[in-house]
């Protein structure tokens, strides 16, 4: 069977990352990073492809993908992949001798960073590396450059200059060449680039925040905007930083559910560097529970195949008989293992980037033609329907107490969701906390369009909510002359537990109870939880517009004292705005509750 780029297309993240191309027996042709994985991949599929990548293309049988927290990581990744895999269609990289390095002559008075593929032995300067790819270097000066404003021209070019050149007007040298900057300052910049390229560039911010209120206090402000920008480049390039802590050996699991399938990500990681991520999609016939089974398939993932253990395994859930198991790992490795699921920092990020992968993964499983295909013949036939159906509509309500209500309408056809075709309704003139009304007011707008001739008329329409939701959307079409529309609602049960779902088929007197591991059951908790999860969304959007506009004074529990440490952190209210949860965190006297509140407070 071919592989369906169209289908799989739908699935796949925005995220940075990294893509294995797999041919029909499972051997990898092609390893690539990508900014924006969709995009990348969707390329490969479409326009002109030279006749090299239309060969690759034709193989394709199958596409993994391990989502990373940032292009830099993800780079990281591809060079250690494609180091191990020594994929076909790759270039393949020459030793680790011919990796190359950034170069700081000591016998200019203006040096330049430079790069260098061979390390010479004789002392005439600083190298700084290995780099794991040219690329990775030239990253790193062009950031450099545009932060610090370092020289990167040629020496002889250098000794002839008369005028600034380009790199002076776009802003990115500081003209030593005719004497714009004295040696002590670009010595200065120098070494603050050198300080960053070394991991130290914390430092260098304290070192730049101090600066900026000095050139405040005798009103340089023109010096100390220079330096605020400097502040807030580098707090990003801190937060690419973060990906490769330089220690820490540990194999991290991530569990997810959801109607219909389970996931299992394994994230390696070595030396601080994420090796790569592997996805099992294990099957869960005794109906244990999360923790149960994710321990079990951690015990066999070792004591079964006898794999090298980590000095840390990590885990999504807390497993039963962790001790037990902590100890039998211990023994098998000859080394003192731990075996946890409380984490912080870094491990906190790399078990969120497991969680991200083992999510995705499901939801491309989930996404398989066949499958659904499945899944709508088994909603027929529970639904005792003459024809498969081929469009499913579902309806939520969303608010807080009332406040913000938005109707969400979510499309299903047999090849998933048709995101193009989803709705929201903004709820207005209902009083607060009036579901049935506000599944009225949206049902009305809803097929008052479809009796106009607009828009499709679903074959099964779903209300979450069950009996008194089902008589109301009756109540719409009889209004309405809506026909040959089915319609079912969707009660949870007494405990609200996926798979304890009740169906209520056209009235509240014909019930309708499937077992929870039935394929028709999976459609329906997949369509009400995507319906939920779009007027969530959109409530929140709604309820926080107002919010968008608030400013540190607005924020409580952020006083002056803290004011003035988030202003010096960041360089000002636009880099705190910016700035993510864990960054805030990283702020003297914030914790991570008040960096929660502040990031909620902002940005809603």
């Amino acid at each position: 069977m071919s592989f369906d780029a169209k289908h799989f297309l739908k699935t796949v993240s925005e995220s940075p990352g990294v893509y294995r191309m797999l041919d029909s027996d499972g051997n990898v042709l092609y390893v690539g990073k990508a900014k924006r994985l969709k995009a990348r991949l969707a390329s490969y599929f479409r326009g002109a492809l030279n006749a090299k990548t239309q060969a690759l293309v034709a193989r394709i049988h199958d596409v993994q993908v391990t989502i990373t927290r940032s292009e830099t990581e993800a780079l990281l990744l591809e060079q250690t992949l494609i180091k191990e895999l020594r994929p076909p269609y790759n270039i393949l990289l020459r030793d680790d001798k011919s990796y190359p390095y950034v170069f700081v002559s000591d016998r200019h008075p203006y040096p330049a960073l430079e790069f260098k593929r061979v390390r010479h032995k004789r002392n005439d300067g600083q190298y700084l590396g290995p780099y794991p790819s040219s690329s990775a270097v030239r990253e790193s000066l062009a950031l450099m450059q545009k932060i610090f404003r370092i020289r990167n021209c040629e020496d002889t070019v250098f000794a002839h200059r008369t005028r600034p050149c380009l790199q002076y007007q776009i802003n990115r040298c500081s003209a030593p060449c005719v004497d714009y900057i004295d040696k002590q300052g670009y010595q200065r910049d120098l070494e603050h680039a050198v300080m960053c390229l070394e991991g130290k560039s914390e430092q260098v911010t304290q070192h730049l925040m101090t600066a900026m209120e000095a050139a405040s206090r005798t009103l340089d402000f023109e010096e100390a905007a220079r330096l605020r920008d400097q502040v807030q480049q580098l707090r990003r390039l801190q937060e690419r930083q973060i990906v490769d802590t330089g220690s820490g050996d540990a194999d991290i699991f991530a569990l997810v559910e959801r109607p219909g399938g389970l996931g299992i990500s394994v994230l390696t990681v070595r030396q601080g560097r994420m090796l790569g991520a592997r996805h099992h999609n294990p099957e869960n016939g005794l109906d244990l529970p999360a923790a149960a089974l994710l321990g079990e398939f951690v015990s066999q993932f070792y004591l079964g195949q006898r794999r090298e253990l980590p000095q840390e395994v990590i885990t999504s859930h807390a497993l039963p008989d962790s001790e037990i198991l902590q100890a039998a790992f211990s023994e098998q490795a000859g080394k003192h293992v731990r075996l946890t699921h409380q984490v912080r920092g870094h491990r906190a990020q790399w078990l969120q980037l497991a969680r991200t992968n083992a999510e995705q993964s499901l939801a491309t499983q989930l996404a398989n033609r066949t499958q659904l295909s499945k899944r709508f013949e088994a909603l027929r036939d529970a639904l005792g329907m003459e024809t498969t159906p081929d469009r499913l509509e579902c309806f939520d309500i969303s608010h807080s107490h009332g406040e913000a209500t938005v109707a969400s309408c979510v499309v299903f056809d047999q090849d998933g969701p048709v995101k193009s075709d989803y709705r929201r309704f903004n709820i207005e003139g209902v009083a607060a906390g009036d579901d049935y009304a506000a599944m009225r007011q949206a049902l009305i707008r809803r097929f008052k369009r479809l009796k106009q001739g607009e828009g499709k008329r679903p074959d099964i329409l779903l209300v979450d909510g069950g009996k008194g939701q089902l008589n109301m959307a009756r109540e719409v079409f009889e209004e309405l002359e809506v026909s040959h529309v089915r319609l079912v609602g969707v009660a949870k049960g007494t405990t609200r537990k996926p798979g304890l779902e009740t169906l209520f088929l056209e009235t509240v007197d014909n019930s309708l109870s499937l077992e929870g591991s039935s394929a028709a059951l999976h459609l329906v908790q997949h369509i009400r939880d995507e319906a939920h999860r779009f007027a969530i969304t959109g409530h929140r959007q709604r309820r926080d517009k107002a919010r968008r506009t608030s400013t540190l004074q607005d924020i409580p529990g952020v006083g002056p004292k803290r004011r003035r440490e988030l202003l010096r952190f960041f360089g000002g209210l636009q880099g705190v705005r910016h700035a993510s949860r864990e960054e805030l965190a990283r702020v003297p006297g914030i914790s991570v509750s008040l960096a929660t509140s502040i990031h909620q407070a902002l940005h809603g």
